[in-house]
């Protein structure tokens, strides 16, 4: 659903800096954990590079869902993109801790924002 959303607002969407949620696609370039390759990563990698956006590494790798089954291995499903010069790139945290009643870690990142003065006139 996501990836159908961005691909067809691409148009309508200006300036992103970052992109995150729960893309649901399972995928051994981002948890090593799984050993396919999914297509649908290739349609997530094309989407976030025409934002010119890059996948953020964690800054320790760390699930990002956890199974209640005990027959099911936890996976890497939520996603931080950001442009790739940002001093943001490759330093959000994984907190497993903070689930809660949910099945997946909070994910945080400090993105610094300048004190800029806009001049305008009426």
């Amino acid at each position: 659903m996501a990836l159908k959303y961005l691909k067809n607002t691409k148009v309508n969407i200006n300036n992103v800096f970052i992109i995150t949620r729960d893309f649901n696609i399972r995928n051994s370039f981002w948890d090593p954990n799984f050993p396919h390759h999914s297509s649908y990563r290739d349609t997530l990698s094309n989407i976030a590079d025409s934002f010119y956006l890059e996948l953020s590494k964690p800054t320790e790798f760390l699930s990002t869902r956890y199974s209640d089954n005990a027959q099911d291995l936890n996976s890497v499903l939520d996603l931080v993109f950001l442009c790739p010069n940002s001093p943001e790139h490759n330093n959000h945290c994984i907190y497993p801790d903070w689930r809660l009643i949910s099945d997946h870690a909070s994910i945080t990142i400090d993105i610094s924002i300048l004190k800029e003065h806009i001049q305008t006139k009426k």
